[in-house]
């Protein structure tokens, strides 16, 4: 994905962060609890257990988990959401357990990472449809994906990429064993990592080290490390302050996101939980979930409060 595709004017997206999201509270937020609060609509829910949503470990998850969870609440069924519970790999594995019943997924990351499945398919459809019967195989089922996709990325700055000659990821295997690469732990795991930066481009055995998510452009900026693993949604990315590596032989798949349900959870709430789910998922281009980052990681908002005005503005709330 080239750099021009992805950057957004930095002036441009924290104005639309100011007119678009000034109305929301600065309610506090956490994670691992159930977010219930005020600032949603008070429905009366059904009898019985609520809907188990979970969600991954970084800004975007959060979000998407509000929006999923306050919709649903809206229109009358119950939901116990869990955040940061962790990467894919311990997400997913919960779904499995029984831990939950649903979290919002990527499906390039759920192909390669959890179906062990590094083959790119021709087309986000046929993505979509391999990601979903492969979970039809183990009682789950994807339902619709996004508009937007937020791939993985590896980035450096500006500074570095003119001193290394450095546009691509191609460039890291010259670069290597010298090269610092920082990323959460997982990354050194995966094929959408270390394992597929040596087979597909030869970057054989760089420096790396483990980053919190929190930490990734910090680190960048004051030299901890060259290359940092990031999100192509990230607002961090608007602007002239990164430069995302091309990726001419497509290690990072598109990443449309899906939520994965369990099949018996989907069939207890009836086909009025997907309606309710779809209908989120078809809003969120983008455009708007730049918007929706941002609004968390550079207005320090809450993803309860930002999620909470967005599907207001939408007529989901």
């Amino acid at each position: 994905m080239s750099v021009a595709r992805m950057r957004v004017a930095w002036p441009a997206l924290l104005a639309t962060i100011a007119f678009g999201l000034a109305a929301c509270g600065s309610d506090s937020g956490g994670a691992n609890v159930d977010v219930a609060t005020a600032t949603t609509p008070v429905v009366t829910t059904p009898a019985g257990p609520p809907l188990r949503i979970g969600t991954k470990n970084f800004t975007e998850e959060f979000i998407l988990g509000e929006l999923y969870a306050q919709a649903l609440r809206a229109k009358g069924i119950a939901v116990r959401l869990t955040s940061n519970i962790g990467s894919s790999e311990v997400t997913h594995q919960a779904l499995v357990n029984g831990t939950i019943d649903m979290y919002p997924e990527y499906i390039g990351t759920l192909l390669s990472e959890i179906a062990q499945d590094t083959n790119r398919p021709r087309s986000p459809d046929a993505a979509y449809q391999r990601a979903k019967k492969f979970e039809e195989g183990n009682g789950f089922t994807l339902l619709t994906p996004t508009p937007f996709s937020d791939s993985e990325a590896l980035a450096v700055t500006p500074k570095y990429a003119r001193r290394h000659s450095a546009s691509s990821l191609a460039d890291l295997k010259r670069l290597a064993p010298k090269v610092r690469i920082g990323a959460p732990k997982e990354f050194s795991a995966r094929f959408e990592g270390l394992v597929g930066l040596e087979q597909v481009y030869g970057v054989h055995k760089p420096r790396f080290s483990r980053l919190g998510f929190g930490d990734r452009y910090s680190s960048l900026d004051s030299g901890r490390v060259d290359v940092a693993a990031v999100f192509t949604t990230e607002s961090q990315l608007a602007g002239k302050r990164y430069q995302v590596l091309d990726d001419p032989k497509g290690l990072f798949a598109l990443q449309h996101a899906a939520p994965i349900i369990s099949k018996k959870a989907l069939a207890a709430h009836g086909p009025r939980l997907q309606a309710v789910v779809d209908a989120v998922s078809a809003k969120l281009t983008t455009a708007r979930m730049l918007r929706l980052n941002a609004a968390v990681d550079i207005a320090h908002r809450t993803p309860r409060a930002v999620a909470t005005e967005f599907l207001r503005a939408q007529g989901l709330l």
